[in-house]
């Protein structure tokens, strides 16, 4: 019997030519890219924003807690919204919304020196970004069923690959002085321009199959969201999903702090560090698409989370410097996969994917709600660079939860066998 396969099943419904499948899969990738270039470029800039309001990890924490409300605010309503606009229409508007808060939290963070005003910005930046992550998935698991093959991971690469470059840019900007404010408005700007472009060449209206055409009405599409609470698959997988989010969240959140507190790194080589995380998890979201198809979700989903345990293990302990930042690669070679599988397995059945890819993050955007202010409440305890034990702790039972993401045609396949 062989392995079961990750390959999404191709729709029997009419497709979208196939240049205009392609432009959607560049489309995507680009979207995904500079969602990742805003990210990046705020937590890049978060030991400047520290020292900026004079914040201890608790305080911080709670600033940090702002973003994840914000999008959290967004995750309920922006499978609906996906269905009713459509993805296109849908990642333009949040990432409008994204553009203001980032400029909002870093002319705040400079100009205001004000702890609420930043909060402000980073509550309209969390709600776009929830928004566009939630469409932006959704877009890409439908070209992701067309193509034929495991890309969804490549698309959250390129995310990665846009979190590199923006992590890049901080240190840069870190390492001459640039105001927190002039930077994130510039690449307020970049992001904004280049998602809206970029938008225009999604897959044709009529064809992304953001919903079922029986779900066409807002009461239906409310009765869709609400089956998708009651079913144990769904909720599963966005407990997996809520534990990926937290693994990768808590490096984005911390590690640059944590490595700066713990072990006397200047903010610019902090910022290093935080880059070779998101190297790590480019690599993995690179090649883990092979991977995928050629022994299935559940080993190689099983492999990864074990090279995460290991990795933010030595990070944490290591005495040695570079074994420290071996370990911070290793950490995030194995969150790679975890938050792009758990969306595509949301995504399974193509008539409900936005309303369970929403359930699914709303679940999973709980780990970016939770995880700052319990993480800096701890770091207040015990160091900033030991609270990130959490992670590998959190991890090591969710390996139970893996199974559950074998796409279910791969299910039936292996009960006929």
């Amino acid at each position: 019997m062989s392995a079961p396969t990750s390959r999404p099943v191709a729709p029997a419904a009419a497709a979208p030519s196939a240049r205009a499948v392609l432009l959607a899969r560049n489309a995507v990738a680009v979207t995904f890219a500079l969602n990742g270039l805003a990210v990046g470029s705020w937590f890049s800039r978060v030991p400047a924003v520290r020292e900026a309001l004079d914040l201890s990890a608790g305080r911080l924490g709670l600033l940090l807690l702002a973003m994840s409300v914000g999008a959290l605010l967004a995750m309920p309503t922006a499978g609906l919204l996906a269905q009713r606009l459509g993805a296109a229409r849908t990642v333009a508007l949040a990432t409008g919304v994204v553009a203001v808060g980032l400029t909002v939290a870093g002319l705040g963070a400079t100009s205001t020196g004000s702890f609420a005003v930043v909060a402000l910005g980073l509550v309209a930046f969390g709600y776009g970004s929830g928004a566009c992550d939630v469409a932006m998935n959704v877009e890409g698991a439908a070209v992701e069923r067309r193509l034929g093959r495991t890309i969804m991971p490549r698309f959250h690469a390129g995310w990665s690959l846009g979190s590199v470059a923006g992590a890049a840019l901080g240190a840069g900007a870190a390492r001459f002085d640039v105001a927190v404010g002039a930077h994130l408005v510039a690449v307020a700007v970049v992001v904004l321009t280049g998602t809206v472009l970029a938008a225009r060449t999604y897959l044709p209206v009529g064809t992304d199959h953001t919903g079922d055409p029986a779900d066409a009405t807002p009461a239906a599409r409310r009765r869709a969201q609400l089956a998708a609470w009651r079913e144990p698959r769904t909720l599963l997988i966005g407990l997996f999903v809520l534990v990926a989010a937290f693994t990768e969240g808590a490096a984005n959140d911390w590690l640059a702090v944590a490595f700066i507190d713990g072990r006397d790194l200047s903010e610019a080589a902090g910022a290093a560090v935080f880059a070779v995380f998101v190297v790590g998890m480019t690599v993995g979201r690179t090649a883990g698409t092979v991977a995928l198809d050629r022994w299935g979700r559940v080993p190689v989903l099983s492999g990864t989370i074990g090279l995460a345990v290991v990795g933010a293990g030595l990070a944490v302990l290591a005495g040695s410097g570079p074994v420290a930042v071996l370990g911070v690669a290793l950490w995030g070679l194995g969150a790679s996969l975890g938050f792009p599988v758990g969306m595509s397995a949301a995504a399974d059945d193509e008539a409900h994917a936005a309303v369970r890819v929403s359930v699914v993050a709303v679940i999973g955007y709980t780990a970016f709600l939770g995880g700052p202010p319990l993480l800096g409440l701890l770091g207040d305890q015990v160091g900033t660079l030991r609270a990130l034990l959490a992670v590998p702790l959190l991890l090591l039972p969710t390996l139970l939860l893996v199974p559950v993401l074998r796409p279910p045609h791969a299910v039936s396949s292996a009960n006929q066998i």
